[in-house]
């Protein structure tokens, strides 16, 4: 009677990597062709082509060429896929955890470049996508919500260490936050003006220390 092998076990973390990294290679072929193309002229079957993929893996991985872009933003802000809130992040969570009002600044100047620097390329791609699909700009409008309401978390953060500058609300503080670290003001200095992302990070980290606090 014949030798029946063991089955192998079934390795659901080397699929799961293996899934991962299929989606990191469609999200970077994606902003790829956005940034080349502009969204509407960049279909899922050309996404599928420069990711080496089937058409019906990207479709299967992420459902629409809406969500390739929704995701793609997630991933830019968070560094990853991990399903992990923004403000749960390690650096958002040494902000908070300081206790010192300008180390805060100082740290949080830190931690928002980095995620700016990855993030606002798709902000780009993202504010050129909402010409042409409403979807797309709702879902901007909801993500600038979104900014500005952890910015006012992160605001609440430094007054529990200290005042604020005198007669400077929290309110307003945080929409001149949100204004400065917007995608805007970022693709103004780091593209059109050429500023290194060293020299943002310090322009931000100096600029909020003299703006915010006494």
């Amino acid at each position: 009677m014949p030798t029946v092998k063991p089955r192998r076990p079934y390795d659901s973390a080397l699929r799961k990597h293996q899934a991962g990294q299929t989606r990191m290679r469609i999200l970077d072929a994606a902003q790829k062709l956005f940034g080349e193309r502009g969204y509407a002229a960049s279909t899922v079957e050309a996404i599928a082509a420069e990711a080496e993929v089937a058409v019906d893996t990207v479709y299967a991985s992420f459902g629409s060429k809406r969500s390739v872009l929704k995701s793609l933003l997630d991933v830019r802000v968070g560094g990853d896929e991990a399903r992990i809130e923004l403000l749960d992040r390690p650096g958002p969570q040494s902000v908070r955890r300081e206790t010192d009002q300008a180390r805060q600044i100082t740290a949080f100047a830190t931690d928002l470049s980095a995620i700016i620097e990855r993030a606002r390329p798709v902000d780009d791609i993202i504010r050129g996508a909402a010409a042409v699909d409403s979807d797309i700009a709702a879902f901007r409008v909801k993500a600038q919500e979104g900014r500005y309401r952890n910015l006012q978390q992160l605001v609440s953060w430094v007054v529990d260490n200290g005042p604020l500058k005198a007669g400077l609300t929290e309110d307003d503080a945080a929409a001149i936050v949100w204004t400065m670290t917007s995608p805007e003001v970022h693709h103004l200095l780091r593209v059109v003006r050429g500023w290194t992302p060293e020299r943002y990070t310090a322009w931000l980290r100096e600029s909020l220390r003299q703006i915010l606090l006494p």
